[in-house]
């Protein structure tokens, strides 16, 4: 083949993919063309001194790992209502662009909707009733009802107890009058839908019964075509007295896998647990374990929505990935690296205030290809070694505390894939969390398994 006309086939095929990838604003992406994930969600803390609802996103490749936008701070804040913005969900529509609905507060009959063309920008913020019978309107969410030609709303409501209601519309302006579409004869919140998987329809819902998740599943998309068809046992965390709340589903874009979320506010608040399988048909979900997802710092009631490739590389560019890492312990995958009283330790995670846990790993300060430890709330201050102790401490510019405050990343010992931090003056020395402090020891590849997993960590947002 002449180079001429194989470079003129290689154009025509460039501009014919970057024709289909950009024309989601007209008609909907391919599915194969979804490369990758966005999370949009609000926020919440243990003390409430973070708590924030407004709009924030994250995005995935792999579905797992999250990746903050905007430094964690929200991209979209409401002007009408009460000014609150919770459970926030998104749907890509008929014609490939999105719509935004949220609650608008705990007692409101009104939830927000937006819509945008790519999730960079929001337009056209209004309020929609949902009711006048002085229900709150929860967690809405919305799929398309090819049957109806119509979009359904559906969200919680509460009259003696909560059910989930729908309101149908055609263009998110004007909505049908509420019904009930699902009641199981006890009180139920946070509908979530998936449609029209291999001929099947499923609501996954939190019981305030046992405040566990389940699953329902209906060849139709009816009103009262749920109500007694759940499948599933109760999902939840193995924690005594645990709340869970604000169920997802979502399919892998590269295998067969689906996971579910939840988000647990007891014992502790805005803390997310995942669940797998292979086959969305049968009750075999599988936790997984927290070594292998971390969800954004703080996020409470999320949605995930799959996105392309230039979707991903516009959201990137538009709000920027965070500055800031947090640092996971291996063997205790919800704790975190974080400073107190001037101590580095390892904590369980959510906690106020949330900055003592985020660094800014920056080039070593006595060998650049080593690193060092900038704290975010404190940003003249680094983690040292000082007699063997990790500790937060004022930059001095001598040349021992540049030597202290210097760390060469390695392989990590329990899983290369982590990481794990050698002493730049203590060769042979790492990183290690004793008791939950950190400490200098010497680790080498025949230590005891739990010195490799106490110096191992993963570098993630």
């Amino acid at each position: 083949m002449r180079k001429g006309v194989k470079k003129m086939i290689c154009a025509s095929l460039a501009l014919t993919l970057i024709s289909s990838v950009m024309s989601f604003t007209t008609k909907p992406v391919e599915a194969a063309l979804y490369s990758a994930y966005v999370m949009g969600y609000f926020k919440e803390t243990p003390n409430g001194s973070g708590n924030s609802p407004n709009l924030y996103l994250a995005v995935s490749k792999d579905g797992l790992n999250w990746t903050p936008l905007n430094q964690n701070n929200y991209v979209l804040k409401p002007t009408e209502g009460t000014g609150y913005l919770r459970d926030p969900f998104f749907l890509r529509k008929q014609d490939g662009t999105f719509v935004i609905v949220a609650t608008d507060n705990w007692n409101s009959e009104y939830i927000h909707i937006w819509d945008s063309a790519n999730l960079t920008d929001f337009t056209n913020e209004r309020l929609v009733r949902m009711n006048t019978s002085g229900m709150h309107a929860w967690a809405p969410e919305t799929f398309y009802d090819a049957s109806k030609g119509q979009y359904a709303v559906i969200w919680s409501g509460n009259t003696d107890r909560n059910r989930i209601y729908v309101n149908y519309t055609k263009d998110f302006v004007n909505f049908t009058s509420p019904k009930v579409y699902f009641d199981p004869g006890f009180s139920v919140i946070d509908g979530h839908m998936e449609v029209n998987v291999n001929g099947y329809n499923y609501l996954y819902y939190k019981s305030e019964k046992d405040f566990k998740l389940y699953g329902t599943k209906s060849t139709s998309l009816e009103s009262g075509s749920f109500n007694s068809n759940t499948y599933t046992s109760g999902y939840g965390p193995n924690i005594s007295g645990s709340h869970i709340e604000a169920p997802i589903i979502m399919k892998s874009l590269t295998s067969n896998t689906w996971w579910l979320w939840g988000d647990s506010y007891n014992p502790v608040n805005a803390v997310f647990y995942a669940w797998q399988t292979n086959d969305l048909t049968s009750n075999s979900w599988t936790a997984i374990d927290r070594k292998d997802y971390n969800a954004p710092l703080n996020s409470k009631h999320a949605t995930i929505a799959a996105i392309t490739l230039t979707e991903y590389n516009n959201l990137i560019a538009k709000w920027g990935a965070p500055e800031w890492n947090r640092l996971k312990s291996y063997n205790y995958p919800d704790r975190y690296i974080r400073h107190a009283n001037y101590t580095g330790r390892i904590d369980s995670a959510p906690f106020d205030p949330t900055s003592n846990m985020q660094w800014k790993i920056v080039p070593g300060l006595a060998d650049s290809g080593g690193v060092s430890f900038q704290s975010v709330d404190n940003p003249s201050m680094y983690l040292r070694q000082s007699s063997y102790n990790v500790v937060l401490a004022s930059k001095d510019n001598t040349t021992a505390f540049k030597n202290d405050a210097t760390f060469y990343m390695t392989n990590g010992f329990a899983d290369s894939s982590w990481t794990s931090f050698q002493s730049y003056t203590y060769p042979g020395y790492y990183i290690r969390h004793s008791n939950y402090v950190l400490k200098l020891s010497q680790i080498t590849n025949s230590s005891s398994v739990t010195d490799k997993q106490d110096s191992t960590f993963k570098i993630c947002y």
